[in-house]
């Protein structure tokens, strides 16, 4: 543990985080969506999360959601209906500092930090809505880091997994970014350390990757599906599907691989 905290402090340079982290700020006087609410969760002295919780249900399955860089969570108000909602999912999406109505400025360790008070804020906010069905985390993109590491710490009050076009070699993605050179004196780079804590990740594991995707290639989702630790692991590849077209390409695969491992298939 003390190993993923001191090494992850090393990703926090300028050149990293301009490449990493583009933050949208959401407009305060925008109206409230029709088919969710607002949230905001402490996750240090003066700033606050922003997110967005999206309702199916008192008992359906609860996706913690932690979106891709240049997305908000406002933004799933059009996704989130359809795709999850309408499958009897509840989903609820965490910004990250900078973004959407959230404070502060994004840094990568500050991201994986915020993880814990944003899963216990979620847990919290669960319990006194009278919310009551299982607990699932996603991660979608960069979002894959800090939803690998709530499932890391969390597992025994999770019931599952998703990773939505992650990656897991560090050493391949800081070459992604052509940030390599920042690294020459250190000897092993964890970075977010995605393919080390999917090795001892047990709970149910469920892994989607776009085939041709442009950005993070599919051989790293083969790879974390590969590491999984997981007893019960499933793996939903997308022919033909990029980076940011998954969806629109494996819309039927995406509904019914999601409803039927968070258990919302046949729901009703």
């Amino acid at each position: 543990m003390q190993e993923f905290d001191k090494d992850i402090e090393l990703m926090d340079r300028p050149e990293i985080l301009y490449r990493l982290f583009f933050p949208r700020r959401e407009d305060p006087g925008e109206p409230r969506p029709r088919n969710g609410a607002a949230h905001l969760i402490e996750v240090d002295d003066g700033i606050s999360i922003g997110c967005r919780f999206y309702p199916a249900g008192k008992d359906a399955p609860n996706i913690l959601y932690f979106h891709g860089n240049g997305e908000i969570a406002s933004d799933y108000d059009y996704v989130a209906p359809p795709l999850y909602q309408e499958q009897g999912i509840n989903l609820f999406v965490a910004d990250y500092r900078g973004d959407g109505l959230s404070g502060g400025s994004p840094t990568c360790s500050a991201m994986i930090r915020d993880a814990h008070p944003v899963f216990r804020g979620f847990v919290a906010f669960l319990r006194d809505g009278g919310y009551n069905g299982g607990l699932f985390v996603m991660g979608r993109s960069l979002g894959s880091a800090p939803a690998i590491e709530v499932a890391y710490h969390y597992q025994q009050q999770l019931k599952g997994l998703i990773v939505e076009s992650g990656f897991a070699s560090q050493k391949k993605q800081l070459a992604r970014l052509g940030v390599t050179h920042l690294f020459r004196e250190v000897e092993k780079v964890v970075g977010f350390g995605n393919d080390m804590k999917i090795k001892d990740i047990r709970i149910p594991t469920l892994i989607i990757h776009g085939e041709e995707d442009e950005i993070i290639p599919v051989t790293e989702g083969r790879t974390l599906y590969e590491l999984s630790g997981a007893v019960r692991k499933e793996a939903l590849f997308v022919p033909g599907a990029g980076h940011n077209d998954l969806l629109e390409r494996g819309w039927q695969q995406y509904t019914r691989s999601i409803a039927s491992f968070t258990g919302a298939a046949g729901r009703g």
